[in-house]
């Protein structure tokens, strides 16, 4: 069966902030949804939203025509596929859409052992968080040969609004997502650096950062984190450790592109300094700490 067909089995491994709302989309877009997590209460939670729930990862990929890895990490993917053999419980001719954010090599080593066992990959990193996975607005950096591409896009129009073909080759993907979440980590830091400034010497920080906002000094990350930087405990949207991994990504793509990162590193240092103080699972925004105990605070 093929993957553009309405009907197309999907199996979706990793039911968590993004994930299942991710799932739930694509089962109002008419996909047979067969889910698992780890954890009991998000496989019930697939179920609840009119899903399939799975009690094992076999279960979940037999007789897929694709599966869907929103998981943590590169070794996670490959513990799944290889590992728990979801892999070869798969169609022949399934495609693996590989959503984490990964290093691109470990992406293109991924891919060559689905390619021998004669399945396709798609490389689709996304942006856009649990707000956009939620909303179904992500963005999608999708990297596979054309035709491999048309064949997943049903799949992948569920799921975003924006779905960029960046290249035929896996690890292209990761590549943009690696650029992307770079900037993202940078403007944090920026932004934080700028606003610590500011409580250093007194000043009203709501009035600075409606300044900041509207001039062109902004940027999104400011509007978006500088309110939450001004909260002792902001509502968690995206925690500290999410940077010190991606960061750390950044960092790894750059090496393997023998490519100089010198303001990656420096703001990873920053989040990871505040992972460090036991901020890890905190918002992001309040890389701020690590200012303030920089500066004595």
């Amino acid at each position: 069966m093929a993957v553009t067909d309405r009907k197309a089995r999907v199996a979706f491994v990793g039911l968590g902030s993004m994930g299942l709302p991710m799932a739930r989309h694509l089962v109002g877009a008419g996909f047979p949804v067969r889910g698992y997590d780890l954890r009991a209460e998000s496989r019930a939670a697939i179920a609840a939203i009119g899903g399939e729930r799975a009690e094992t990862l076999a279960e979940a990929a037999s007789g897929a025509d694709a599966i869907l890895l929103m998981v943590v990490n590169a070794a996670q993917a490959e513990d799944v596929l290889f590992a728990q053999e979801a892999l070869a419980a798969t169609a022949p001719g399934a495609v693996v859409i590989l959503m984490a954010t990964c290093p691109p090599n470990a992406v293109s080593a991924l891919a060559g052992r689905v390619a021998r066992a004669e399945r396709r990959f798609v490389d689709a990193p996304v942006s856009g968080g649990v707000v956009g996975a939620t909303a179904a607005t992500l963005s999608i950096m999708a990297a596979a040969p054309a035709e491999t591409l048309a064949a997943v896009r049903p799949v992948l129009d569920a799921l975003g609004d924006k779905i960029f073909h960046v290249g035929t080759e896996p690890g292209q993907g990761a590549t943009v997502k690696a650029v992307n979440q770079l900037l993202c980590g940078v403007h944090i830091a920026a932004a934080a650096e700028a606003m610590a400034l500011a409580e250093r010497v007194g000043v009203d920080l709501a009035v600075v950062l409606e300044i900041l906002s509207g001039s062109s000094a902004s940027s999104w990350m400011l509007r978006d984190r500088g309110p939450r930087m001004l909260e002792d405990e902001p509502t968690v949207t995206s925690a500290v450790d999410i940077f010190v991994k991606d960061l750390g990504i950044v960092l790894e793509a750059g090496r393997g592109a023998k490519a100089a990162l010198p303001l990656a590193a420096l703001a990873h240092q920053l989040f990871l300094s505040a992972s460090g103080r036991g901020d890890g699972a905190a918002d992001d925004s309040q890389v701020i700490g690590s200012y303030r105990a920089l500066n004595g605070g």
